[in-house]
């Protein structure tokens, strides 16, 4: 065993991405195990209070997806009971889990993002959905994409290509969240840049170029082998790579990350990297895009892991920022 002390892996809890935060979950703790770091895997439930006072780690590693995973509140949990973990900070995680935040932040630091607007499910309640739909397809045009204002794992999100769609695709997204983001659809090449940072500043791992055979990136095609063709280093030029990486970097600045990250963004014709949304707990699976950035680079999952579980560690008692 090294002398990092029992790393603690805290994955499932009850979004609507429990079943791929455990297999992240299970996967980093099996790749810690095999280079001899003690870690053990927990499903958040209501038993996970009384073991972290009872039995506390001497670090916590979060996979969990979705919202209380990547809105900050399981960290500000951590904090409560002064547990040194791996990622954001509750506040920067509050601001990038919301998508419609997050893309004004970046964008006020110069990186570029589709037109969109983001509206609640009471506004075409009581102000009327014909009206407003109108408008938004006046402003935006069409094709557009709805999706959720937060969360993960493409639930809720659709591509509208007629405004007569428009309401239909509301209705799927407010199954996940009361307020939706619509956003121009933008052509071009979906790429994942992940970001790590074990100590000496952040820096971009090669791209991920994503091309579902379906045609569409939604959870089936994420999750499920064989789905999607996975590229990386993505097949675009070097110039594009090297503005995609900075504004990952960016991005993951602008929103006060720390550790690691994952831009997802769109190539558009130009060859301008689209920001499309940042997440601050990256999937972990055998088919998610950060793990293969660390394979591209030359890097080892467990190793990486194993030294953000040791920063994270040795961050315990310094000023939080």
């Amino acid at each position: 065993m090294t002398d990092l002390g029992r790393v603690l892996i805290l994955a499932g809890g009850l979004s609507p991405e429990r079943e791929v935060s455990l297999r992240s979950g299970g996967r980093l703790r099996d790749a810690l195990t095999r280079i001899g770091v003690e870690a053990e895997l927990a499903d958040v439930d209501a038993a996970t209070l009384p073991a972290l006072a009872a039995d506390p780690p001497e670090v916590v590693f979060p996979v969990l997806h979705g919202s209380s995973g990547e809105d900050g509140t399981i960290r500000e949990v951590l904090d409560l009971y002064d547990l040194p973990y791996v990622g954001a900070l509750p506040p920067a995680c509050r601001v990038a889990f919301d998508k419609a935040t997050a893309k004004a932040a970046v964008a006020a630091a110069g990186v570029a993002t589709p037109a969109a607007v983001t509206l609640p499910r009471e506004a075409f309640h009581d102000l009327g959905a014909a009206a407003l739909i109108e408008r938004i397809v006046a402003r935006l045009g069409l094709p557009v994409v709805v999706k959720p204002r937060a969360g993960g794992s493409a639930f809720g999100v659709s591509r509208v290509d007629d405004a007569g769609g428009l309401a239909e695709a509301l209705m799927s997204c407010f199954g996940y969240h009361d307020s939706a983001l619509i956003e121009q659809a933008v052509a071009g090449v979906e790429i994942a840049v992940g970001v790590l940072d074990t100590g000496e500043g952040p820096v971009a791992l090669p791209a991920v170029e994503i091309e579902p055979v379906a045609g569409v990136y939604d959870y089936a095609a994420r999750y499920t082998a064989g789905a999607t063709s996975f590229f990386t280093p993505a097949r675009l030029g070097g110039e594009v790579l090297r503005a995609a990486a900075e504004a990952a970097v960016t991005a993951h600045r602008a929103l006060g990350l720390r550790d690691l990250s994952r831009t997802d963004m769109i190539v558009d014709g130009d060859g301008v990297a689209q920001f499309l949304e940042v997440n601050v707990a990256p999937g972990m699976t055998d088919t998610s895009t950060w793990p293969m950035g660390l394979h591209a680079a030359g890097l080892d999952l467990a190793v990486v892991c194993r030294d953000l579980a040791a920063h994270a560690r040795d961050r315990r008692g310094a000023p939080r920022g």
